[in-house]
């Protein structure tokens, strides 16, 4: 493996993705393009711009890692169209982002840069530096997430009153961070001090607008040390102005560095140039976070703080990674083995499966389905951005436990919709924790393994033709290493399936002599990766 770690990271970091024997880079920036070719992780902070254009050069690359939360340098979608996971730190730093947002709101209270000044400057001005406390202050968190609630528990024992506003956070949740849940108009109405801790997204960017500004109290401040973006500066500055606000304390800003912004010519505004992440516990606490998710991710697959793929905790990730390589196995069998192109898919899950969740299954079994048509490779983060573009749907559902197995996996490929549609399926389960199996096709069970080279056969159940089924395969060189065989019903003559495991290399052109053999109506070779118990699944 060869890790690139772009920015500096904490130097513990950089032994961790060491200590496999993985070759770690730490290249000059002219340099990072072309070491990035072969490189399997990119590990970065805020100071290298991850485009479009970089990652065309990184062919090999599977997973970016952001030593912090802010994910506004990595080119997302760019990411996502490569399969590429991008994985962030939330929380690492979030201690220190609080203290610096209560420390902007000291200095505001005490006027603490300006005295500094004035001391420098060789004044000694007492007259007219009269502060005020926090004490007895109502302060106002938009956004309580890690570091919003950081911020109310050390508020609270400043005496404060802490009101919130975060639709996604439930009373009960925020009463245990100290905080008082309220609608945002509300909160603006009574707070003394406002202090920004969302996300960015196009329902916050520029929240704090010209109107929501006049809802604040005549007085109050105006705390961000979140994302510039969530504030219209231009606006803000007017309010500052105008003395409907009293200050305002800025970590971040639209644009970084801020060019000729109104804002620094303020004597009321106090500035800090994007630094409430950065102490020495923060950067070692992010550095050794995201060294210890890429080497996980890199080693077993294991997805923590994913940002282009729905997070899953590792204890849920080691239950649903046995499934994940059943969904994908199992929609690659459907696809090589259906004797048409299936555009649409149906997901249907009961037991232990369904209990995990279906949405990540959904994204295995397309890179299933994809994978077995297309000369490029299709992941778990590419899976569905890459099926929209063919126009492959896919459906959920549950189905009843099988008798006798707890945990089954379906999977139904269905063609386009002219006429008469036809369908396909399977259904599937895992076996002693990590076995692959097929238990049905198209409702007749016939149980074999899905590794290797598959003959998957219909045909007539009268006597003679598996004989002659294994008299041509022999001829060929061809060695059975399994012969699972299932029918519809015990009548002469039914719908049979049989299932024949191959040794070694299978070609295609033995499919004609099959399908002339008296009584087959099909035959297709299915081709699957061998089963690795204790490895990843490839979807990942």
């Amino acid at each position: 493996m060869k890790i690139i770690v772009a920015d500096r990271i904490s130097e513990h970091g950089v032994k961790l993705l060491a200590e496999p024997g993985w070759q770690v880079v730490q290249p000059a920036a002219a340099s990072l393009a072309s070491e990035l070719a072969e490189a399997d992780a990119l590990v970065v902070r805020s100071a290298t711009r991850v485009s479009d254009e970089l990652l065309s050069r990184a062919r090999r690359l599977r997973v970016i890692g952001r030593a912090g939360v802010g994910v506004d340098n990595i080119d997302l979608d760019a990411a996502t169209r490569r399969g590429i996971l991008v994985m962030n730190t939330p929380g690492g730093n979030a201690p220190s982002v609080a203290e610096h947002a209560l420390a902007l709101m000291l200095s505001m209270a005490r006027s603490i840069p300006q005295l500094n000044a004035s001391m420098h400057a060789g004044k000694w001005e007492k007259s007219g530096a009269a502060g005020a406390e926090l004490r007895g202050k109502t302060l106002g968190l938009i956004g309580l997430g890690r570091v919003g609630a950081e911020v109310a528990r050390r508020a609270r024992a400043l005496e404060m009153r802490v009101l919130a506003y975060d639709p996604y956070v439930s009373a009960e949740r925020a009463a245990e961070w100290g905080a008082e849940l309220v609608p945002l108009a509300e909160l603006l109405a009574q707070a003394d001090y406002v202090s920004l801790h969302t996300a960015l997204s196009p329902a916050t960017e520029r929240m704090i607008n010209a109107e929501t500004l006049k809802q604040m109290k005549t007085g109050a401040r105006l705390v961000n040390a979140a994302r510039g973006e969530l504030v219209d500066e231009a606006a803000l500055a007017e309010a500052l102005r105008s003395k409907h606000l009293a200050g305002a304390a800025l970590d971040v800003f639209a644009e970084e560095p801020p060019h000729n912004s109104p804002l620094l010519q303020m004597p009321n505004v106090i500035a800090t140039p994007h630094v409430g992440g950065s102490t020495a516990e923060a950067q070692e606490e992010v550095g050794v976070q995201i060294a210890q998710q890429v080497r996980e991710y890199l080693q077993d697959g294991t997805m923590r703080n994913s940002v282009n793929l729905p997070p899953i905790p590792p204890e849920q990730y080691r239950r649903l990674r046995p499934y994940l390589d059943l969904a994908e196995r199992m929609a690659s069998l459907v696809a090589q083995a259906a004797p048409f192109p299936a555009r649409r898919l149906r997901l249907a899950c009961a037991g232990e499966p369904a209990e995990l969740g279906t949405r990540v299954l959904r994204s295995a079994a397309l890179a299933g389905v994809l994978n077995a048509v297309l000369d490029e490779h299709v992941n778990l983060v590419n899976a569905t951005a890459r099926a929209a573009e063919r126009g492959l749907e896919i459906e959920e559902g549950r189905r009843p436990r099988e008798r006798g197995i707890a945990d089954v996996l379906e999977i139904a490929a269905y063609s386009a919709g002219d006429g008469k549609r036809r369908e396909f399926s399977a259904l599937g389960t895992i076996l002693y924790g990590t076995t692959p199996r097929v238990l049905q096709i198209n409702g007749i069970a016939c149980e074999a393994p899905l590794e290797g080279n598959l003959l998957v056969m219909r045909n007539r159940d009268v006597p003679g033709v598996i004989g002659r089924v294994g008299t041509l395969l022999g001829s060929q060189g061809l060695n059975i290493a399994t012969f699972a065989l299932g029918r519809r019903d015990a009548s002469l003559g039914a719908e049979a399936l049989a299932i024949v495991q191959l040794d070694g290399e299978v070609s295609e052109s033995i499919l004609p002599s099959l399908r002339a053999i008296p009584n087959v109506m099909e035959a297709r070779i299915v081709r699957l990766p061998l089963a690795a118990p204790a490895a990843a699944s490839s979807a990942v």
